[in-house]
């Protein structure tokens, strides 16, 4: 028996969203304030058994903010028309734990369709809500103050009214739910309401509690390295705590009983020699006199008392080998903060566990463990070791008795530890009133949709380059190398703006790109693929199909030679142009494409989120004289552009100066660039143009144009509003 998925409405950012579980291990990954915290977080509002959250006016989404202020007391039904934070929980069971969820069952015709429950934080009741809010509000028009002032008495709104009220007006509620009378992702239909069951201060909470455990170990851990100031403590004390609650308190092991009791004894006569004297100066001064007793000084030991107060962790030093060397420890204040924080995480874990195994009442047959970030202070190979022997730590599973781990991460390398499986993808979105949203994306449904092929390619790709693709705001696919080292340089000259936001550029070259063209539509990423047009001579009668595959190894292809864009009848070899965007192998039509070929609507008609960007004509002077070229790859397109510098003294190291330029036409002159360019050190080329940074150049205008769709499909704003808005709070909703 396990959690299935969870489904949640009006929490923050999650106004609608499903999320599945695996019955072991999920992974929650995305940007910044995606709503990952807000999805974890949901779970100790509602069911934090060992400290629980209470909710606040700001747990609504931001749209129930204006219900609460457009609400008419005096019109339509309050307990209908008030917003409700709903979380809908539905549970996997098999037939030996089909009694524990009796209780939740909606008839004895049970076919082992998922069980659920639905928890909503309404209203207590409505029609008292209203009377209270217009007792006070009427308390607050009453009231005079200076008009002159800001300051109007509370509650001005019934969201001003809430925000101090909100506990005593609002509370959980619990309702059964049909599984049969659901759609397939287990939204309920319109015309079903689901069975009360009661609220939370009926009783009806231990129905859930008696079924499900939840634990949480947050990201702020704070672990001392030398004295204990505030929250912080060492590792001694938090193994003290672990010890007083989940060890063997040894009232059954003698030896070590004997040898607490032998301590003893030493210690009070040792008491008893160093306090004599003193003692035995109370009778100058009449005690104890003949009805008082006389004090005695005796220890009195046990075993966690020991442990708390006077025993602490320490490192082993690696010894000597050989009779009579003494070990080396050193206390637990000199090890790496990161070393600590794993064995931190560890007992915790264990320390859950075993409080859950305890369980002094009927032990819930789910144990959810939520880590939020486990990468804090991990560095990446602690990251990997955690993450993928976490579970292992555990007793090995109990028959009816499950636990599930959920943790959120801001790691790659945590993602490098797990297939596409367990990720479940937290991205930002938005109405067309601004409203943010969260949209959750299930990465075990696209992994078993994809090919097989296409599937292990990406999950190699993604382990070897330890990418940051589900954490970062957007996606720059480049050609190669170069296009990686100049991209960074090209953004701060040029679009600044992108420097506020976070981009994960992927060097994938034009032969593989297009193999990430489901996974950006599916996570809805915006994406910006910089490629070559790499234009090659038409293939002759009957051998067109030999074009097919060239990038990627197929021998055939090498038959077609590389030729500049002015070739007459140019095809281009590039896979991600003729597969993908625009799925076009004409070099002329390419050229001619406008911004609905690079950049095509969605199936729905609104604007899409993946362009690509390819060389095009732009006018070139030299001596002189003006025409359009277009280069074949980025070091061509940019020495077109740049023509004054790269074949100048000063711009020798570029490695594109052509001898007697001076003296060539922009045609000549661009066929010898040409040739030049197969044959020269492309990443010389990129280094020497960051070196020279500070110099006037300027950036091929296919790269410039796709970083400016880029900056406004962000929709990134002016760095001033950004610093006056940064002060508000806004959290991970």
């Amino acid at each position: 028996m396990h959690i299935k998925c969870f489904r949640v409405q009006n929490f923050r950012r999650l106004k609608n969203v499903l999320v599945h579980l695996e019955s072991d291990r999920t992974i929650f990954v995305g940007a910044n304030n995606s709503g990952k915290t807000s999805a974890t977080h949901l779970f100790q509002v509602f069911l934090g058994q060992q400290s629980r959250v209470p909710f606040q006016i700001y747990d609504f989404t931001a749209d129930c903010w204006e219900q609460f202020d457009a609400f008419d007391p005096s019109a339509g039904d309050p307990d209908a028309a008030l917003p409700q934070i709903v979380f809908d929980l539905w549970f996997d069971v098999d037939d030996d734990n089909l009694h524990r969820v009796v209780d939740l069952l909606p008839s004895l015709d049970w076919a082992g369709e998922p069980v659920g429950v639905r928890m909503a934080y309404a209203a207590r009741e409505g029609g008292q809500l209203v009377a209270n809010y217009r007792e006070a509000r009427a308390k607050a028009e009453a009231e005079k103050g200076d008009s002159d002032t800001s300051y109007r008495p509370w509650p001005q709104t019934l969201l001003d009214y809430l925000t101090k009220r909100l506990a005593q007006e609002y509370e959980i509620k619990y309702f059964l739910l049909d599984a049969n009378r659901c759609t397939a992702d287990l939204q309920p239909h319109d015309d079903y309401e689901p069975f009360f069951l009661g609220t939370q201060s009926s009783g009806a909470a231990k129905v859930v509690d008696s079924i499900i455990r939840v634990d949480f170990l947050d990201a702020q851990r704070h672990l001392s390295d030398a004295e204990s100031r505030g929250r912080s403590e060492n590792l001694s004390k938090r193994l003290s705590r672990f010890y007083q609650r989940n060890l063997d308190k040894l009232e059954n092991d003698l030896d070590a009983l004997g040898a607490i009791a032998d301590s003893e004894e030493r210690l009070n006569a040792h008491y008893a020699e160093v306090f004599s004297p003193t003692l035995s100066r109370l009778g100058e001064v009449g005690y104890p006199g003949v009805a008082n007793p006389g004090l005695i000084v005796k220890a009195e030991f046990n075993a966690y008392g020991i442990l708390s107060t006077s025993a602490n962790i320490h490192y082993a030093l690696p010894a000597d080998a050989g009779e009579g060397t003494l070990e080396r420890t050193l206390p637990d204040q000199y090890n790496g903060l990161g070393f600590k924080n794993l064995i931190y995480m560890v007992i915790e874990v264990l320390d859950f566990h075993q409080a859950w195994v305890d369980a002094a009442t009927d032990r819930p047959p789910i144990h959810l463990v939520v880590i939020e970030e486990p990468e804090v202070h991990l560095h990446a190979q602690l990251q990997q070791v955690f993450i993928r022997k976490i579970l292992e730590i555990l007793p090995n599973p109990e028959p009816d008795f499950q636990t599930q781990l959920v943790a959120t991460t801001h790691s790659p390398h945590i993602i490098y530890e797990s297939n596409f499986t367990p990720i479940r993808y937290f991205c930002r979105s938005s109405t067309p009133e601004g409203l943010h949203l969260t949209d959750v994306k299930n990465l075990s449904v696209f992994y078993e949709d994809e090919p097989d092929a296409t599937r292990e390619f990406l999950q190699q790709y993604i382990k070897l380059t330890h990418c940051d693709l589900f954490f970062a705001d957007a996606a720059v696919l480049v050609e190669g190398n170069v296009e990686r080292l100049l991209l960074p340089v090209i953004i701060e000259r040029f679009v600044p703006d992108l420097r506020s936001c976070h981009l994960t550029i992927l060097e994938l070259g034009g032969a593989f790109a297009h193999r990430f063209e489901n996974l950006v539509a599916f996570l809805g990423l915006p994406t910006l693929v910089i490629t070559d047009l790499d234009s090659v001579c038409p293939a002759p009668a009957g051998t067109e199909d030999d074009a097919e595959g060239e990038a990627e190894g197929d021998e055939n292809a090498s038959k077609l030679a590389a030729c500049t864009v002015t070739t007459a009848g140019a095809v281009t070899s590039n896979e991600t142009l003729k597969q993908w965007l625009p799925k076009l192998s004409d070099i002329a039509e390419l050229l001619a494409g406008g911004e609905d070929l690079k950049a095509p609507a969605e199936a729905d008609g609104s604007p899409g989120r993946v362009r690509v960007a390819y060389q095009t004509g732009e006018p070139v002077t030299w001596r002189g004289e003006t025409a359009v070229r277009a280069g074949r790859t980025l070091e061509e397109a940019f020495a077109l552009q740049n023509l004054d510098w790269t074949q100048s003294v000063e711009g020798r190291p570029l490695g594109l100066k052509i001898a007697k330029a001076a003296d060539m036409s922009i045609e000549d002159l661009h066929d010898r660039l040409f040739a030049r360019i197969k044959t020269f050190d492309k990443t010389r080329f990129a280094l020497g143009v960051i070196a020279a940074v500070d110099r006037t150049w300027t950036a091929p205008r296919y790269i410039v144009e796709g970083l400016e769709w880029l900056r406004d499909k962000l929709e990134l704003v002016d760095p001033g509003l950004a610093a006056r808005t940064a002060a508000q709070p806004a959290g991970d909703q």
